[in-house]
């Protein structure tokens, strides 16, 4: 592993360097065989070089939240069972997944023995434990309730991991469903209707305009699907770059927020995690400013960042934090009412939490409903869509049966 370390030479000179060693005594022996005096070794923190690299070798961010929760609950156990924290990371070491988690975990181990913070230890793995995490760790290790800051984040990441894979769960039914049908429609227009269209000219029959349009449409994808595909990734890629521009993500905030049924989802998602946060930072006796600066940070959408900032305003005046959240386009009135009860009664860090827990089970039923309803919409629209097309390539020779008739006549 690559080891920082700060030593003298001879003539008392400051030298500092990296070595790479199998561990500390290791890497003095090796600087002390060059003359040199060692006043310090620790691990390394990766370069600004070396940090794309390493992030490229990152799991995805399900998994990431999964290690951290699972690190959490077990780190709880053991150091609640009277295991040293040393002694514990180097157990969890052992178990992790290989790969990055592991090295973080085992980097955090090797800090911890030489005698940093644990938080301190945790701000060069930034991927895992986000500024939220490590300031619980940081009061957790100040006020000397460490074990009990391990059990309020195991609590909080499995929350998180749970929101997330109910969200998941209620999208991938609908994506697949999606998927077939674009696929169903694709299968439709390269090898089913060019059949109908050759038996249509065979037997010289008209056309009526639905038809023709469809079938127009059927010989344009076929000559010119890779301009087709071409078009579409491009469309994909620019609409994802513009999205990703300040003034691209404040409109898809905004229009996600004004989407029938999907909005009043998005908006309780969001409002159950900036009060569960909330509450459990201000019940860690974090700064009620810098609880929500970091609120404001982990939360994903600009309309709720903007209301955020309100309250940091207020707050920095003086003024009550509730009355920035007063905005029934963004905060259900009686979640702003409930805040601002409990914030006149000294008891806003236990009210958010039971707030915070209140509108959890609310989503997971709201989660359940919008996936009954999305799903048998979507197969109303793919049956439609399908019907639609027999229709159309049907017509022609209903209408060629009633000629003959006529004609037989």
């Amino acid at each position: 592993m690559k080891l920082a370390y700060k030593a003298y030479d001879g003539s008392g000179k400051a030298v500092t360097g990296i070595v790479d060693a199998g561990d500390a005594p290791g890497a003095t022996d090796l600087l002390r065989r060059q003359g040199l005096f060692v006043a310090e070794v620790k691990a390394s923190i990766p370069t600004e070089e070396e940090r794309p690299r390493l992030r490229g070798r990152r799991a995805s961010r399900g998994q990431r939240l999964k290690d951290v929760a699972w690190f959490s609950r077990q780190l709880f156990v053991l150091v609640s069972s009277g295991t040293r924290l040393a002694d514990a990371l180097h157990a969890l070491e052992r178990q992790a997944r290989p790969g990055l988690w592991r090295q973080a975990i085992t980097d955090l181990r090797t800090r911890v023995e030489e005698g940093m913070s644990l938080a301190a230890a945790m701000e060069s793995h930034d991927a895992y434990f986000d500024p939220i995490y490590r300031n619980l760790i940081t009061a957790g290790e100040s006020s000397g309730h460490l074990v009990e800051m391990f059990d309020r984040l195991a609590g909080l990441k499995q929350k998180e991991l749970k929101v997330r894979n109910s969200v998941v769960g209620a999208l991938i039914y609908p994506c697949m469903l999606v998927t077939v049908g674009v696929a169903i429609f694709v299968l439709l227009l390269l090898f089913v209707i060019p059949r109908f269209a050759g038996l249509f000219t065979t037997m010289d029959v008209p056309l009526p305009a639905s038809t023709a349009v469809l079938l127009g449409a059927s010989a344009a994808f076929r000559g010119y699907w890779w301009l087709i595909l071409l078009g579409t990734a491009g469309g994909i890629g620019a609409l994802i770059a513009s999205l990703r521009t300040p003034r691209g993500r404040l409109f898809r905030d905004t229009a996600v927020l004004r989407l029938p049924y999907i909005g009043p989802v998005v908006r309780s998602l969001a409002t159950a995690r900036i009060v569960s946060l909330l509450g459990v930072l201000m019940q860690a006796r974090i700064p009620v400013l810098e609880a929500l600066r970091h609120v404001r940070q982990s939360t994903g959408n600009n309309c709720y960042q903007a209301l955020i900032v309100q309250a940091e305003e207020a707050v920095a005046k003086g003024e009550a934090m509730s009355a920035a959240f007063e905005d029934p386009r963004l905060i259900n009135p009686s979640v702003y009412e409930a805040i601002r009860s409990g914030e006149a009664g000294g008891e806003i860090d236990r009210l958010l939490l039971n707030i915070a827990a209140f509108l959890d089970e609310e989503n997971e039923v709201i989660l359940r409903s919008l996936t009954s309803i999305i799903e048998p919409v979507i197969l109303i629209v793919m049956g439609l869509l399908v019907g639609l097309i027999s229709i159309c390539m049907f017509m022609p020779l209903f209408d060629l049966a009633s000629m003959t008739q006529q004609g037989g006549a």
